[in-house]
C-alpha cells in the first residue's frame, strides 16, 4: 500500500462561519515599539491586586494546598458557590441561591454554553448591533445566526426588538433568545436605562424567549446613577446572567460565572463536563477569598478612580481633535468609547495607515452581525498611560481628519 505524504484533513462545517479575531491578532501587536494600542480589552496592569492576591495564594498553599491543588466539582467550589450570592445582592441587588450559579472559565465559556444549551445549529438568536465580538465568535461556533437590532444611545432600541420578533416567528424562525449587555456595553459604552430594561424583561417573557443580561462592568461606574441588573428586577428571576472576575481581580486568573434558574444550570452542568470537567480550582478559591476578606471592594473603589481619569481624558481629546462633525459616545463607565468618523472611510481598510502613525483600534466591522459599522470603532481607554491616550486620539485625527 502506498502512503500519502500528507494527510488531507477535512474541517467541521462549524468553521465556515468562523473569523479570525481582529482583537487577537492586534494584540500580536500590543508590545510593538512605540505604537499605542486604543483596540485591546484589557484592563490596566496597575489595577491588579498583586499583593493581596499573594497573600491569599501564599495562605492558600500554605493551609489548603491538599484541596486548591485537586479537581474540583464541575459546578464550581462549594465555598465560592456559596459566597458569591451575598457579593451580587451588594454589589448588583441580585437575589439567588448557591443552586443557581456555575462558576466557569471566564464568561467566555458561558457564553458557548449558551449557544449550546439554549440552541440548535441554524437557530436564530437576538443580539444588539453592534455587539460584543467574543459573543459573535461563540454564537458563530455553534452555528447560530445572529439578527442584531439597532442601537442608540440608550442601548437595544427595544420598539425595533418586537417588530423585529413579531416578524421572526412569521417566518419561523422565533428566536432561541436575546443577548445583551445592558451597561456600558461593549463595544459602544451605552447603558440601558430602566424602563427599557423593563420593557426588554417584558417582551422576553410575553413571546417566551430566554433573556441573557451580560454585566462584565457593572461595578465599573464613573458618572451618574446606578441602573439596577435585570436579573435584579421584578420578573428578571428567569433572566440569564453573566458575570466575571476579569475587571475586578484580574483577567489571568480565567474565572467567570453563569446566574440562572436550576434546571437551566443542571444543563449547563452536563455541558460543562465535556468541555473541561471543571474550572481551576485555585482561581476559585482565590475568588473566594478575594471577597471574603473584603479586598475586592476596596480594589474596585481603586479601579473607579483610575479609569475614571482615562475616561476624561479620552473623551477631552476626542473633543479637541475630531471636532470635525465625527460623533462618540461619552460612557459613564466601563472601559470603551465608540468613536464614528464624519469621513466616508472603512475603518477596518485605515488600519493598516494607523498603524504607520503608530495608533491602533479595533473596526466597527469586528462588532457587527450585519457587515455595517464601517465608519465606526472601538476605542479602550483603561490600558495605556495617561499620556498615551492623549498622543493615541493625536494619531487618530492624522489618520482620519483632513488637515
Amino acid at each position: 500500500m502506498c502512503m500519502r505524504e500528507r494527510m488531507n484533513y477535512k474541517f467541521s462545517y462549524f468553521l465556515d462561519g468562523m473569523k479570525p479575531s481582529e482583537i487577537r491578532e492586534l494584540l500580536k501587536m500590543a508590545s510593538t515599539k512605540g505604537l499605542i494600542s486604543l483596540g485591546g480589552g484589557m484592563p490596566n496592569p496597575k489595577t491588579f491586586p498583586s499583593d493581596v492576591l499573594k497573600s491569599i495564594m501564599n495562605d492558600l498553599i500554605e493551609t489548603r494546598s491538599a484541596q486548591v491543588f485537586q479537581y474540583a466539582n464541575t459546578l464550581g467550589v462549594q465555598e465560592t458557590l456559596d459566597i458569591l450570592p451575598g457579593y451580587l445582592e451588594k454589589t448588583q441587588g441580585i437575589k439567588c441561591l448557591p443552586e443557581n450559579v456555575i462558576l466557569n472559565s471566564g464568561s467566555q465559556q458561558g457564553l458557548y454554553e449558551l449557544g449550546k444549551v439554549l440552541a440548535n445549529p441554524g437557530d436564530t438568536i437576538i443580539t444588539e448591533e453592534p455587539t460584543y465580538v467574543g459573543a459573535i465568535s461563540a454564537f458563530s461556533a455553534n452555528g447560530l445566526k445572529m439578527e442584531g437590532i439597532e442601537m442608540d444611545s440608550m442601548g437595544m432600541k427595544t420598539e425595533l426588538l418586537e417588530e423585529r420578533i413579531k416578524q421572526l416567528m412569521k417566518e419561523g424562525r422565533k428566536p432561541s433568545f436575546i443577548y445583551t449587555i445592558p451597561t456600558f456595553q461593549n463595544p459602544t459604552g451605552y447603558t440601558m436605562p430602566l424602563e427599557r430594561r423593563k420593557h426588554l424583561i417584558e417582551i422576553s417573557r410575553s413571546y417566551d424567549i430566554p433573556l441573557i443580561e451580560d454585566n462584565p462592568y457593572g461595578e465599573l461606574r464613573y458618572y451618574g446613577n446606578h441602573v439596577p441588573a435585570m436579573r435584579s428586577l421584578k420578573g428578571g428571576e428567569d433572566v440569564l446572567y453573566l458575570g466575571t472576575f476579569s475587571k475586578v481581580m484580574t483577567p489571568g486568573l480565567r474565572l467567570g460565572y453563569t446566574i440562572a434558574p436550576t434546571e437551566v444550570i443542571s444543563k449547563f452542568n452536563l455541558m460543562k463536563q465535556a468541555l473541561d470537567l471543571a474550572t481551576n480550582t485555585f482561581s476559585q478559591y482565590v475568588a473566594y477569598e478575594y471577597i471574603k476578606r473584603g479586598a475586592i471592594y476596596k480594589q474596585v473603589a481603586l479601579n473607579i478612580d483610575m479609569y475614571r481619569k482615562k475616561r476624561d481624558i479620552m473623551v477631552n481629546a476626542l473633543e479637541s481633535e475630531f471636532n470635525d462633525g465625527s460623533i462618540w459616545s461619552k460612557p459613564e463607565g466601563g472601559m470603551f468609547v465608540w468613536l464614528t468618523v464624519s469621513q466616508n472611510v472603512d475603518t477596518k481598510q485605515m488600519i493598516g495607515e494607523a498603524i504607520k502613525n503608530g495608533v491602533a483600534y479595533i473596526s466597527g466591522q469586528a462588532f457587527t452581525t450585519k457587515g455595517a459599522q464601517k465608519r465606526s470603532m472601538r476605542l479602550n481607554f483603561t490600558y495605556g498611560d495617561d499620556d498615551q491616550l492623549a498622543e493615541g486620539i493625536r494619531r487618530l485625527r492624522k489618520t482620519f481628519v483632513k488637515q
